[in-house]
């Protein structure tokens, strides 16, 4: 039985791989397997459909090749499979630049985040999260409940915190999680460079008027 195709390749494939250190193939194992963080996850997915649409055109452009080739008399039976063939190829390609602004515009952000890592840029947050961040930087596990199904992040102190806010943190590029363990035995989160610079170089941004006599943590003085 023959191997099948590799997947045609798109104007994003290079980017995508930059930035994860994985193919489109490896990105969407990877999904299919629960390993992803949520944006991630949406970026295969973005992909995938990418490449589906890139099949499409490269389909359509064989067919054109095919019947361009000289191997059927130039007659008018000919000239009508050959515009039907190209108004097909125009829509193909018009559905594949529309996927393709749609992937992009969830691979920018996530460039966006790895650029400011590398440059040391460290994000403004709101007094909650830093907290939170704070929290976690000593270490943490993401649990699922087997029966709720429910997912908990726990601190190495045995504090709970909210699942969302976890999410903020990975997708700031201040945590990360390690994906590579089943959830219902915990993924490991740790902090990121830029994670820890945040907690040790800046203050949090000001969460509004503190009550009277309200007490700051002294993590966030300068």
């Amino acid at each position: 039985m023959p191997s099948p195709s590799p997947p045609p390749r798109t104007a994003l494939d290079d980017r995508v791989e930059k930035l994860t250190g994985y193919t489109g193939q490896q990105l969407r194992r990877h999904d299919a397997d629960g390993l992803l963080s949520a944006d991630l996850a949406a970026l295969a997915k973005a992909h995938q459909d990418l490449v589906a649409e890139e099949a499409d055109v490269a389909y359509h452009l064989g067919r054109l090749h095919q019947l361009s080739a000289g191997r059927s008399p130039a007659d008018a039976a000919l000239l009508e499979r050959l515009e039907r063939v190209v108004r097909h190829l125009a829509e193909a390609v018009t559905r594949r630049d529309a996927r393709l602004a749609a992937a992009s515009v969830v691979l920018e952000p996530l460039e966006q985040a790895a650029r400011d890592r590398e440059t040391g840029v460290v994000p403004e947050l709101p007094a909650p999260d830093f907290a939170h961040l704070l929290a976690l930087a000593r270490g943490a596990k993401l649990h699922q409940n087997l029966v709720t199904q429910r997912l908990s992040v726990v601190t190495a102190s045995g504090a709970r915190l909210p699942y969302p806010a976890l999410q903020r943190l990975e997708k700031a590029g201040l945590v990360e999680i390690d994906r590579s363990h089943p959830l219902h035995a915990g993924q490991p989160v740790t902090l990121t460079g830029l994670g820890r610079r945040t907690l040790t170089g800046r203050s949090p941004a000001p969460a509004g008027p503190q009550p009277p006599g309200a007490a700051v943590p002294a993590a966030y003085r300068r």
